[in-house]
């Protein structure tokens, strides 16, 4: 096993790669509106398109763990992009989410397939205790808002009986968006961290853990430019007159307008990590 001190190295430059991607104070306060934007239409479409025809690494993954049927805990469900498409082999399901809205949209998803869903508002691990076991955990595109590595991920592994199972854009999510930055701001944003330092986190870490790198399909996340542009916008720290300047730009960083994708939310080119959990069978 590496040793001790390379592994605090490796959470040590995680969180400072973090800390990294805060807005600086003057353009922070410069913002009319909290650039924190949670698009909570683009996390139901997602649901929807996957729920209609599941695939990849990560839904395979989950979805042999649950041979025979059983339940699963979805950490940072959102509209339940994870889960629901696991529904033909789901006995039962709890939602972990720390926006109450996308619990809801999670719930009427989960109620319409006649799925029994638990929903618990908050933040892991701070809420684990409040949690049941599973026998597989998912946890979707939220490991780039954890600081905290060691204690998120042991408490994945002790709730989960068969496996956990982990996806990650390949690059920080907000990478797509530092061109942008660049051109309004003049301000250069981070490059990491990225899911090959996870994977290294998990080596040092002693975790058995096996993964894989792929491309998911693309889709239209926003059925109108002007939707996108709002979004992206607000993200930017811009103000309203500036709209038609960021759809130009987006434009000219390969949008298309007739099929608007997200920029600075989970991309195309992902990583599914899994392992073994540790709760009793």
């Amino acid at each position: 096993m590496p040793p001790i001190d390379h592994l605090s190295e490796l959470l040590g430059k995680w969180r400072d790669d973090l800390a990294a991607w805060a807005i600086p104070e003057p353009i922070l306060a410069g913002a009319s509106e909290s650039p924190w934007v949670l698009p909570t239409q683009v996390f139901a479409r997602r649901t929807d398109r996957l729920s209609a025809d599941p695939s990849g690494p990560s839904f395979e993954r989950a979805f042999a763990a649950l041979d025979p049927p059983g339940t699963v805990l979805d950490l940072g469900s959102g509209a339940g992009a994870a889960s629901l498409p696991l529904r033909q082999r789901l006995t039962g399901l709890t939602a972990v989410d720390s926006n109450e809205a996308m619990l809801g949209l999670l719930a009427s998803r989960a109620s319409a397939a006649g799925l029994p869903a638990g929903r618990v508002l908050g933040t892991w691990p701070h809420i684990a205790a409040q949690v049941p076991e599973a026998d597989v955990v998912t946890c979707h595109h939220v490991l780039y808002n954890v600081a905290d590595l060691p204690p998120f991920l042991n408490a994945m592994t002790a709730h989960a009986r068969r496996l956990v199972v982990v996806e990650m854009t390949k690059v920080h999510p907000l990478t797509s968006l530092n061109g942008l930055w660049l051109k309004f701001h003049g301000l250069a944003r981070p490059q990491g961290p990225t899911s090959d330092d996870i994977i290294a986190i998990l080596t040092a870490s002693g975790i058995e853990f096996g993964w894989q790198a792929w491309r998911r399909p693309g889709g239209s996340d926003y059925p109108t430019m002007a939707e996108l542009t709002d979004v992206t916008r607000r993200r930017l720290c811009l103000p309203p007159e500036r709209a038609e300047d960021v759809t130009q730009a987006l434009i000219e960083a390969g949008v298309d307008p007739a099929r608007p994708a997200d920029l600075g939310s989970s991309g195309r080119d992902v990583v599914t990590i899994w392992w073994r959990g540790s709760a009793n069978p």
